[in-house]
């Protein structure tokens, strides 16, 4: 028996490497008419085919002659193999699982329709807010206000369909845009939300029950940043770290069981802004590292101990998460202020490396490919600088201001303003742009303020991008 399903498995697996669901012509059971196009999927018992111009026609299969009939039933496996793929598909936090903003994904478009990749679903009910998905066992998991309320929320990723919701906190406000900011993080069958004036809640990811909840300012002697927490909470073995900020200790590292405190930083004090912490390990040592608005710091992963510490000129706001990489940690900021990077030696000491105006990235985020570093500065446009060095290799101002990710050699690249996505090629050589639409629909309840903030995300095929209350669900497999 074990051999025979093992067999069958090779057959399922052949089948799906060698059939080629390019474009094809397609004839109607008449025999009347024609059109090229390529089989993309099924919806409510009917074939899906992306026509040549990027148009979508859905339609019942008896329409259609015997031949593309038959192609049709020879080729289901294959959609329902890349169906599985997306629902398997695992983005457990913020910038993913390594904290580098790289999709695992591979064989990608290099290129989009005319109009841009197949839209699977928009799911319209996500609540004002910037948080970004969180994606896990075929569910995505993110955070709105709906009315006055705080929801975490999970949603279907093959439907489109809201699976549960969970009253997690009040209302926050602001003139930029209402509602959560911060990512969740999933952990095994748990998944832990900090909202915007610090509520901090752990729950089971099957029905949202809550099992611990903790409050950053009321237990932590925090204090809200003028823009809320935004931070996505770390889950380090059996640690919580977050950045309450403040006198008693501005990162704290909790029991991620019970919500229990286990330690508060001694020797950082500095009040949270709106990075989040990335873990590393330096000199024999695990530390958590987190830049605030005058100091860049790296604390002891066991007890909290400050390691070491570098000054920041930031202002307003700090918001990219830092970059570590050959114990070296890059950090940039917006408001005119620049990027540095400092290099970690041997018992607690830190100098800079660079320190320069070459990457003067606002909130939009900064990718690590290699030697290279992409994003977006406030002053030149797109950039490509070196990552040893600080150098500039390329700029750009082919796309306005955005956020970038990473998946298959290629970047992401959302406009802010008027939702442009830009598939770009990852390249020192300059901005490799190949396709590009424009997000629809978009909201029409986002403030004057406010613009198109949450960054991109493609994990399992599809590409997930958000606008205030609606989450759009791209094909970009093909």
């Amino acid at each position: 028996m074990l051999i025979m399903k093992f067999l069958f498995a090779l057959l399922i697996a052949s089948l799906i490497i060698t059939v080629n669901l390019s474009a094809r012509e397609w004839t109607s059971a008449d025999g009347s008419r024609t059109f090229q196009g390529e089989l993309t999927g099924f919806q409510d018992g009917k074939v899906k085919v992306r026509r040549s111009d990027g148009k979508i026609l859905v339609f019942a299969i008896e329409l259609l002659s015997e031949s593309d009939q038959q192609f049709i039933k020879t080729n289901q496996l294959v959609i329902a193999k890349k169906d599985e793929d997306s629902t398997l598909a695992e983005w457990p936090r913020w910038r993913g699982s390594d904290i580098n903003d790289h999709s695992p994904d591979k064989g990608l478009l290099k290129e989009w329709p005319v109009g841009g990749p197949e839209q699977v679903w928009v799911f319209k009910d996500a609540g004002m807010g910037y948080t970004g998905p969180a994606i896990s066992g075929g569910k995505l998991f993110t955070m709105g206000a709906r009315d006055a309320t705080v929801f975490l929320i999970a949603i279907d990723c093959a439907t489109g369909k809201e699976v549960w919701s969970k009253q997690i906190g009040v209302y926050y406000r602001n003139n930029w845009g209402d509602g959560p900011r911060g990512t969740p993080t999933i952990d095994g069958d748990r998944v832990y939300a900090l909202g915007a004036r610090g509520k901090l809640v752990c729950a089971k990811t099957e029905d949202g029950s809550i099992v611990w909840e903790a409050d950053l300012v009321k237990d932590l002697g925090g204090k809200v940043p003028g823009w809320g927490y935004c931070e996505s909470p770390l889950i380090d073995g059996n640690q919580l770290i977050c950045t309450p900020g403040g006198k008693n200790g501005a990162i704290a590292a909790l029991d991620k069981m019970t919500g229990k405190k286990i330690w508060q930083s001694n020797g950082v004090q500095d009040g949270a802004q709106y990075s989040s912490i990335i873990p590393i390990e330096h000199d024999g040592k695990r530390q958590y590292v987190q830049l605030f608005q005058k100091t860049l710091a790296g604390v002891s992963a066991k007890n909290g101990d400050l390691v070491w510490r570098s000054e920041w000129t930031g202002r307003t706001a700090v918001i990219p998460t830092p970059i570590y990489k050959d114990n070296q940690v890059y950090i940039a900021s917006g408001y005119g202020v620049g990027c540095k990077a400092v290099k970690l030696g041997a018992s607690g000491k830190a100098e800079d490396v660079y320190k320069n105006e070459v990457m003067v990235n606002h909130h939009g985020g900064v990718i690590l490919v290699g030697n290279h570093l992409y994003g977006h500065s406030d002053k030149g446009g797109w950039k490509c600088q070196e990552f040893t060095t600080g150098k500039e290799i390329w700029s750009s101002n082919k796309l306005g201001k955005g956020a970038i990710h990473y998946a298959d050699g290629m970047f992401y690249c959302l406009s802010e303003k008027d939702g442009t996505v830009a598939l770009v090629e990852a390249s020192t050589e300059g901005w490799k742009e190949k396709s590009r639409f424009t997000l629809s629909p978009q909201t029409e309840r986002r403030k004057p303020a406010g613009k198109i903030w949450t960054h991109p995300v493609v994990i399992g095929g599809r590409l997930y991008l958000r606008d205030q209350e609606l989450i759009h669900c791209y094909d970009v497999k093909g």
